[in-house]
């Protein structure tokens, strides 16, 4: 059995993170070999880390990076804004960021080691959350929004407009931030929640006693509603009665995606 010295199992633990027994079982179990044993608690720490993952990780922070005509959005998830601002997992969401920016979506998926590590060391459910990568299509804009508050982003949002003057593209982009629309268009949106919506208005109105010849009627005009809480075009832009389809002017919103805590 290999001798294992105190200042080689604080070594272990400042590497991995892992308490001072678990580090001095490793490294005897692993005859003193350093990674070996760094991976074998990289392997018990992920095992204990897949049952902190039913615990609510509604803190974190949002990466926003744009670079001329393309801009990418990452938002990684933890459970308690301290470590939320913490140096080691704002690195990360820079890191990840900037990497989605240059290789793709796929480069949060290469970089699954780096996001374990930080899992492993400051024992909470990480979480990777909306990964996103927009490049404005010929002709057109895109306009970013990041919300910063506390030295973290909390809300970012990516959009792109064709035939858009860039002051319009940026009012929607603010737009979009806060009031959180979840698709562009009616069409977007499922056809079974929209179902299980409709459903669940048509209850409402018999509940309040309506005549049954209007329920139909009084349904659509409560679906339509709905349909302005959620869809981007639909909705008044700023809160305003005009809607954000009516301030283009002619020109139209192509995509958008948005990412902010507690999603």
């Amino acid at each position: 059995m290999a001798d294992i010295a105190a200042k080689d199992v604080k070594a272990l633990r400042d590497a991995t993170g892992a308490g001072m027994m678990d580090a001095k079982k490793a490294l005897i179990e692993c005859d003193g070999d350093f990674e070996a044993a760094a991976q074998m608690l990289r392997e018990k720490g992920l095992a204990k880390a897949a049952t902190r993952s039913d615990r609510d990780n509604v803190e974190g922070a949002v990466g926003l990076v744009a670079d001329g005509q393309r801009a990418a959005l990452v938002h990684l998830k933890c459970e308690t804004d301290f470590s939320a601002k913490s140096d080691g997992f704002l690195s990360l969401v820079d890191e990840l960021t900037n990497a989605v920016l240059t290789e793709g979506e796929g480069a949060v998926d290469a970089r699954s080691s780096a996001i374990d590590d930080l899992r492993l060391s400051i024992k909470e459910n990480i979480e990777v959350g909306r990964v996103s990568l927009i490049e404005a299509g010929d002709g057109n804009m895109i306009d970013t929004y990041l919300h910063v508050q506390d030295g973290r982003g909390v809300n970012g949002v990516v959009v792109e407009g064709s035939g858009v003057d860039q002051e319009t593209l940026h009012q929607v982009a603010l737009h979009i931030a806060f009031a959180k629309p979840t698709s562009l268009t009616r069409d977007e949106i499922p056809s079974d929640l929209v179902d299980k919506e409709r459903a669940a208005l048509l209850e409402i109105t018999k509940a309040e006693g309506k005549p049954e010849q209007a329920w139909d009627k009084i349904v659509e005009g409560r679906l339509t509603g709905w349909f302005r809480e959620t869809v981007l075009l639909e909705q008044g832009l700023h809160g305003d009665k005009t809607s954000v389809g009516d301030t283009l002017a002619g020109g139209s919103i192509e995509r958008f995606t948005q990412a902010y805590l507690g999603a």
